[in-house]
């Protein structure tokens, strides 16, 4: 299998599809690697060390999308890279299509079969490629709200943890999966008052028995969501249905309620956010504000700490990789029904339930625009 590794070109994109010690095992299994040159550069690997694995080092990413079977990335494809894409190909990324039709559109015309690491399913439910990433969302979720609040940053000037006598900051967490989980842990480790709601009572009976009166858990109903915002210095939206868009739970006039400088921090943002007033933004203007509320929606947090992100993803998504080079993605995906789910496009057509679903209004047969 001839695998190719482009260098990421989403604004502020440090990762890496493959490292070096990726490129070693799937060269000793007999592959073909070729590296965009630079593509590991934001994480402090280089060319060499690519070589020195046994990858071929590219000039352009062209070169890369016309010698790769296989092409892995990390983040969801620009409409330029798209173009690139061609029948027969296989891309393994993160999509999160039912938040992006134009992409959504493009892969479908590119005749390429697209497999999303967001929605390969462990047998138990769980989501092994995106769960290295959630957790560093949720933990990033917590770092960035306390630095929103500072005044230096436009914040209100609320200390997430307080101090003697001064009562800490109020944080609601959207969601009880992973990253709320890892998100609850940050903002209880540095001593803020913090509350998670939740429509799972069991996840919510796991959580409070793991924190105790650390932890405020509520039932998720909009009137708990709309009392609990309202009095909310920051709001951490971490909710998930696999592939699906995620539910707006906060709505613009729940936000209009909120304290003047609080802050939302947007997990699900990928999935076109649980905030109404949520749009996407990038690491090089990441906040806005909304009716005196700070929002922050990075479609792509993770990439913030991209040499941490990098070889958490690449610990999961490794294995998956081996397959579909070993075994070709046809037997691949019929021998493991986990990976199968994996797949969102196939001769152009949407090929996920719940992506489809997402997207039941997209015209199956546009083209996509010369310049897009």
């Amino acid at each position: 299998m001839r695998i190719g590794v482009p260098r990421e070109i989403k604004i502020q994109e440090h990762r890496v599809g493959l490292v070096p010690a990726d490129v070693r095992e799937l060269v000793a299994a007999g592959h073909q690697v070729m590296v965009e040159a630079h593509a590991g550069e934001g994480v402090g690997l280089l060319d060499l060390q690519y070589a020195a694995a046994g990858a071929r080092i590219a000039h352009s990413a062209e070169e890369v999308f016309r010698f790769a079977n296989l092409i892995v990335k990390v983040k969801e494809p620009q409409l330029a890279e798209c173009r690139r894409l061609h029948e027969g190909q296989v891309l393994f990324t993160f999509l999160h299509l039912a938040a992006d039709p134009a992409q959504a559109r493009a892969l479908m015309e590119s005749g390429s079969t697209a497999i999303a690491y967001e929605t390969v399913t462990a047998p138990d439910g769980s989501l092994p490629l995106l769960t290295p990433m959630s957790e560093v969302a949720g933990r990033m979720s917590i770092q960035v709200a306390a630095s929103c609040l500072q005044k230096t940053s436009g914040g209100s000037g609320i200390l997430l943890g307080g101090v003697s006598g001064v009562a800490p900051a109020r944080v609601v967490v959207l969601g009880g999966g992973v990253a709320g989980s890892q998100a609850i842990e940050m903002a209880v480790g540095l001593q803020a008052d913090v509350t998670v709601v939740d429509r799972s009572p069991k996840r919510l009976r796991e959580l409070a028995a793991q924190y105790g009166n650390r932890l405020k858990t509520m039932y998720s109903t909009a009137e708990a969501i709309e009392q609990l915002v309202a009095e909310a210095d920051v709001v951490i939206g971490a909710v998930l249905i696999p592939g699906a868009a995620a539910p707006k739970l906060v709505t613009r006039a729940m936000v209009a309620e909120m304290r003047p400088l609080s802050v939302i921090v947007d997990i699900a943002i990928d999935q076109g956010g649980c905030i109404e007033t949520s749009r996407p933004t990038t690491h090089a203007a990441p906040t806005y504000i909304v009716d005196g509320v700070i929002h922050y929606c990075v479609t792509n947090m993770p990439g913030a700490v991209p040499r941490t992100s990098t070889y958490a993803l690449t610990n999961a998504t490794l294995p998956f990789v081996r397959a579909l080079a070993d075994q070709g993605w046809e037997a691949a995906l019929k021998r493991d029904p986990c990976l199968a789910r994996g797949l969102n496009v196939h001769d152009g057509e949407i090929r996920h339930e719940a992506v489809a679903r997402a997207l039941e209004d997209l015209p199956r047969s546009a083209a996509l625009p010369p310049n897009a």
